[in-house]
């Protein structure tokens, strides 16, 4: 139960005092505490997922599985396994809202990646949906369009294999909560 002492007290941001932000900060430091366990939480939700050959959940940990099994580093595995997290919360823009989550966490290249693997995906079946599959060209002079391609190839679109043997979430965890326990600053 909140005490008055544990809330806030003003009725507009700029009436504020150090106290009340000071009491925000714990409220965005118990936030981040608790992001590993939601986002883990996101991806064993995954589950229920009946139209693919495997569910999402499948799919995430496969394309995690992968990326660790080709020595990729833990930041990149961590991406690897949180690309779809936010496909049900935005179908259109899964991608941006995961890069958008896990950009305090992670360096740019990831981010890019992450935010615009979606567009990328698109050159392995935007020609059944009368999608120009090349789509992702507009960004070819981009820094990060090979690391993006890269994954969609060797880890996204190939993991929908019903034989492909998976580690379990387990398995990431621990990585996940190294990634997003980085020191992160607040928004100014």
């Amino acid at each position: 139960m909140t005490t008055e002492h544990d809330r806030m007290h003003f009725r507009r941001m700029d009436e504020g005092t150090d106290a009340d932000f000071a009491l925000l900060a714990k409220v965005h430091a118990s936030a981040v505490a608790a992001l590993p366990d939601l986002l883990l939480g996101m991806v064993a939700q995954l589950g229920a997922d009946d139209y693919y050959p495997i569910d999402r959940r499948s799919h995430s940990l496969q394309t995690a599985t992968r990326a660790l099994r080709d020595g990729r580093d833990e930041e990149y595995v961590v991406c690897a396994l949180l690309h779809d997290v936010a496909e049900s919360l935005g179908p259109f823009n899964h991608g941006e809202v995961a890069a958008a989550i896990l950009h305090p966490f992670i360096g740019n290249e990831n981010y890019w990646m992450l935010a615009h693997h979606q567009v990328f995906q698109v050159y392995f079946f935007g020609q059944h949906l009368g999608i120009d599959p090349n789509e992702r060209d507009q960004f070819i002079s981009s820094p990060y369009y090979d690391r993006t391609v890269e994954f969609t190839s060797l880890y996204d679109e190939v993991s929908f294999d019903p034989d492909y043997e998976n580690e379990p979430l387990e398995t990431f965890e621990p990585m996940v909560r190294r990634v997003l326990s980085k020191d992160w600053t607040p928004p100014a």
